[in-house]
């Protein structure tokens, strides 16, 4: 029995799978080089379809462990089964600080159109995380999907 055939995901069916939100792992570009492995972490992701950008919460702080965040080229994958069939979609892209002042107004606008799940990943109250928003418009967005078998 081979692998399955894939295929690409539609725009729409794209979206709908994105839903306004989910998990997925995001891969920081090192700092250092191509000698050090990417930093990839499990985050929550917010996504408006609208505009096709993905909205983050992520940890920062000394102990988050991440490198700088603002401009840091990243991909980001989320992935699930779909009626038993996997689907993926991958976004590449540089992150913005929300907090930007030529990009706050949009992204204010694009947050109240998501839905971030606060995932407990921390080991502590996530009251005592201390957390920013960022987006990211992607400069590649695809998703892919296991085809449905011949009969």
């Amino acid at each position: 029995m081979g692998a399955p055939d894939t295929v690409t995901m539609a725009d729409d069916e794209r979206d709908v799978f994105l839903g306004t939100g989910g998990v997925g792992v995001m891969s920081l570009a090192s700092e250092s080089g191509a000698d050090e492995p990417p930093h990839s972490v499990p985050v929550s992701y917010g996504y408006d379809g609208r505009e096709e950008t993905f909205y983050f919460r992520l940890a920062v702080g000394a102990d988050s462990g991440k490198p700088p965040l603002t401009d840091r080229a990243v991909t980001f994958v989320t992935y699930d089964t779909v009626d038993g069939m996997w689907h993926s979609v991958v976004a590449s892209g540089r992150l913005e600080s929300t907090t930007d002042a030529d990009i706050s107004t949009e992204s204010l606008a694009g947050l109240d159109r998501v839905g971030i799940p606060l995932v407990d990943a921390f080991g502590r109250p996530t009251a005592d995380v201390q957390f920013e928003f960022y987006r990211l418009v992607p400069d590649s967005l695809t998703g892919r999907k296991e085809s449905s078998p011949e009969l």
